[in-house]
């Protein structure tokens, strides 16, 4: 992962609601990166049901077509 768009904050405040009372920096990283990537692939999915639509724009119906596939 070369940059991320997704705040170790963030990362911390998700594991926080999880029920954490403490989060490593190393558990904040890893989870940014895995949600990350699993987001990466999920949009290159929904490129395709948008592409195949003959749109330019990513639509809520592809992302949600997307995860259904992804699941």
């Amino acid at each position: 992962m070369t940059e991320s768009y997704l705040s170790l904050n963030s990362m911390e405040n998700i594991l926080r609601e999880a029920g954490a009372q403490r989060v490593s920096r190393e558990a904040k990283e890893e989870l940014r990166t895995y949600l990350q990537d699993h987001a990466v692939s999920i949009g290159k999915v929904a490129l395709t049901y948008t592409e195949h639509a003959g749109r330019k724009t990513v639509k809520a119906e592809d992302i949600e077509s997307s995860i259904n596939v992804d699941e």
